[in-house]
């Protein structure tokens, strides 16, 4: 029996090389590599099993030995195991089935944050505010619950239902709701509204199967509110479906115009050019990234900037050129491969260096000690990797990330730091729990339109002062002069996390945009179309 469960095992494993090798098939001196090594690391499987001094988990090993070999090949290449790949997948997917609202285990209970509109909670009466004590009898509350935990019990498949227990402020006893799951959407697009009469703001959030839809809606809204110029947020947006990306892009550039192109050893090259009339390719656009915009949204700057369609602000993205394409292994687990590189319109291939993973990992710090995120003239360029825009053969680099078009500093000093550990300690949100949650129907009387939120609710000091004293509690010393600093960014993110509870996430943006130097030099450069012309004509 032991000789055959070995010798399953070695098949498997002879199936998930033989599948994960398939690309070199068509090459014999490669295909002669594969079967000797494969036949090799069988042997040595069959070995362990057999002989090892103690028991072991042949399963484990071999997983450690395909996260081991990926991680020799480029620093995005990686194994997904079983139990992973559900939840790997289901942010770019867009939905999942789920009651609809957002919560916080807020002092050792589930507390109901918002509800989704129109989703399967807001339809029963679940209310923001309300507690959840009991779920399909099973009691939740003081139990020391965790996020994992709140999944586990409120997610479920389409159609099924789970009781609830809830305690409701001013009202007395439990209240009991049947609420029946359904697909909740999952938003890629974090926030769109009109910063003033004619220029609209759009942030996305990652590239996922619903972003171009999300994206359609969102403009279609802004103009009915006289939309002529448009601020596309990109920052932090770390990427996600290619045909997301490509969709983006479409809705600037003209018809077959080149938006993307991809090849590698063992992948053909494809090119991906613009289709039909976009939602969006007239109008003054700005592109704002930073260190952290990176892939999918990368494709869509670089091919913004190389059309000469708009302006690019803020500091160098992340300079990640690879495509990864998932190969799924026999037990159900996944590899993502990197099969091909990008690139951009120009033939610009934005990848950064990738010796040794440590040092790419590191990139960002590097880039921060060598002074590259306070000052443009920090930066190297590779003559090497010069290229021309397509259309006003402006200066462009490849070799690692996209450089804008206009250089903004990072806003930091380390009067921030006091800020950061309050924040770091996971203090802030609560204290805003806490406050909303005495005080919610004051606030929803008193500002029943965001409007009158935004220019009339102000943080009082005794907000900051509470938050100083809850760090004090923490072990964070109180840091006056740190604290003169950032009062007033402490106030912000206070009053932008009341408006997101409030009202929408939109909101949350809105507040939180308020003085943000990126916006307001993109602002800047919209409204002078003498400035805005002139950057796109020589760089």
């Amino acid at each position: 029996m032991k000789i055959l469960i070995r010798n399953l095992i070695s098949g498997l494993f002879l199936a998930v090389l033989l599948f994960s090798g398939i690309n070199s098939f068509a090459q014999v001196n490669e295909l002669g590599a594969v079967q000797k090594n494969q036949l090799k690391y069988a042997r040595l499987m069959r070995i362990v099993d057999s002989y090892y001094v103690d028991s072991t988990n042949i399963d484990d090993l071999t997983e450690k030995a395909i996260i081991k070999v990926l991680g020799e090949l480029d620093p995005h290449s990686a194994y997904i195991s079983k139990d992973e790949v559900d939840a790997m997948n289901e942010p770019l997917k867009g939905s999942f089935n789920g009651i609809g609202i957002t919560f916080n285990i807020f002092k050792d209970t589930l507390l109901v944050t918002t509800t989704i509109p129109g989703g399967p909670s807001e339809k029963v009466g679940l209310a923001p505010g309300d507690r959840i004590i009991n779920v399909d009898g099973e009691n939740i509350a003081s139990v020391g619950l965790k996020n994992s935990d709140v999944f586990r019990l409120l997610k479920g498949p389409k159609g099924t239902k789970v009781a609830l227990q809830i305690l409701r402020k001013n009202t007395e006893g439990m209240l009991n709701f049947t609420i029946i799951r359904d697909k909740i959407p999952m938003y890629s697009l974090d926030a769109s509204y009109m910063i003033d009469d004619a220029t609209g703001y759009i942030k996305i959030n990652r590239f996922s199967a619903t972003t171009n839809n999300e994206f359609k809606e969102a403009i279609a809204e802004l103009k009915t509110q006289n939309l002529k110029n448009l601020v596309l947020d990109l920052r932090g947006n770390g990427g996600g479906y290619l045909n997301a990306a490509i969709d983006i892009s479409n809705q600037f550039l003209g018809e077959k115009k080149l938006i993307v192109y991809t090849k590698g050893t063992n992948e053909p090259e494809r090119k991906f050019n613009a289709t039909s009339k976009g939602e969006f390719e007239e109008g003054n656009l700005v592109v704002l990234i930073n260190s952290g915009t990176a892939s999918a949204s990368e494709i869509v700057s670089g091919a913004v900037q190389d059309w000469d369609r708009g302006i690019v602000i803020g500091r160098r993205s992340f300079g990640k050129g690879l495509v990864q394409r998932p190969f799924n292994l026999t037990d159900g687990s996944v590899v993502r491969l990197t099969t091909a590189h990008y690139y951009t319109p120009s033939g610009r291939c934005i990848q950064k260096p990738y010796e040794g993973v440590e040092n790419y990992r590191g990139d960002f710090q590097s880039r921060y000690d060598h002074g590259e995120l306070f000052n443009a003239d920090s930066i190297d360029f590779d003559d090497s990797q010069k290229y021309q825009t397509l259309k006003n053969e402006r200066t462009v680099y490849g070799g690692g990330g996209i450089m804008p078009d206009i250089f903004i500093p990072m806003d930091t000093s380390s009067n921030y730091s006091y800020y950061n550990r309050l924040r770091g300690a996971n203090l802030v949100y609560p204290l805003v729990l806490d406050y909303i949650d005495k005080s919610r129907e004051q606030l929803v009387k008193k500002y029943d339109t965001f409007k009158k939120f935004n220019e009339k609710f102000e943080v009082e000091d005794k907000l900051v002062d509470q938050l100083v004293a809850d760090g004090e509690k923490e072990g964070i010393e109180k840091n006056e002069e740190s604290l003169k600093n950032t009062k007033g960014i402490i106030k912000k993110d206070i009053k932008a996390l009341l408006a997101r509870d409030l009202f929408t996430r939109h909101h949350y943006f809105q507040v939180i945009n308020n003085g943000d130097k990126t916006i307001e030099k993109a602002l800047e450069v919209i409204k002078n179309q003498e400035e805005y012309t002139s950057l796109l004509i020589s760089k």
